[in-house]
């Protein structure tokens, strides 16, 4: 109990730290401290992600920087297709997901350091053809573009979230940043909104079929609730440029050792 109260703290600093995205290495995490498979961490990793998420997401809407109707269509088609990817989990060798998980680690490691790199070097800018534009109230202007955008965003996160056990949040961020023209505060915001509902509602999928371990996942989720809130006081003392490096640092170091356990 106290190593997965210990995990669920580091990946709920990282969280903090490094924003929604940062719950990928819950899985790794379960997998090398408690010597979990993929598919057994996934459940838990995704109920300390989703209610760490979820305790970000009243935060913001506290704040009124959630979209909130965003995220609820986003959110919607993700817990459609969540089942979609839980069974193609049950279908795969446990060695091949996590090899998959492995290369998706890759791909979130390159790319936040490609972010690392433009965030030094130039500011964010918002193009004239952005499918999702806001008023002058700060909503969006709703239009068939904008939410089919949003769809197939929540798609990808809920296959991903089913398939691998991840919220969601290294899709959700990067695309909701390219599609639309809120501020990153509000991206992240929105972001953890999406997250602990297809989390959430995937956990309780797993506990009603039987394929999650309470003894493990309730103190993991617990340590993650406080290491949240440890890692946000904390980011505001780094700049997000070397964060975003530092965690595409340990997401290739954590890759690697997937990669190794898979042929092994």
């Amino acid at each position: 109990m106290s190593m997965s109260l210990l995990l669920g703290a580091l990946v709920g600093c990282i969280m903090g730290l490094t924003g929604a995205g940062g719950g990928i290495l819950a899985i790794p995490l379960l997998v090398f401290g408690l010597h979990l498979s993929v598919p057994q961490a996934g459940p838990i990793g995704l109920l300390a992600v989703g209610m760490a998420s979820a305790m970000g997401a009243v935060i913001g809407l506290r704040a009124g920087i959630v979209r909130y109707r965003a995220a609820a269509l986003i959110a919607a088609v993700g817990i459609v297709l969540t089942p979609l990817g839980t069974w193609l989990a049950h279908q795969l060798d446990t060695r091949y997901l996590t090899l998959l998980f492995a290369l998706v680690m890759v791909w979130v490691a390159i790319k936040g350091m490609r972010d690392a790199r433009r965030s030094k070097t130039a500011a964010a800018t918002v193009s004239d053809d952005c499918p999702c534009l806001r008023d002058k109230s700060g909503r969006f202007v709703w239009t068939p573009r904008c939410a089919s955008r949003l769809a197939v965003m929540g798609g990808v996160a809920g296959v991903l979230s089913g398939l691998l056990g991840v919220g969601g949040g290294f899709v959700i961020v990067p695309a909701l940043q390219r599609v639309t023209d809120l501020a990153m505060q509000s991206v992240i915001s929105t972001s953890l909104a999406v997250i602990a509902l297809i989390s959430l509602v995937s956990v309780g999928t797993s506990m009603v079929s039987g394929h999650f371990d309470m003894g493990i996942g309730l103190p993991f989720s617990a340590g993650a609730i406080a290491g949240m809130l440890l890692g946000g006081r904390l980011a505001v003392r780094w700049h997000p440029a070397h964060l975003k490096l530092a965690f595409s640092v340990v997401c290739m170091v954590v890759s690697a050792g997937l990669i190794m356990k898979s042929i092994h």
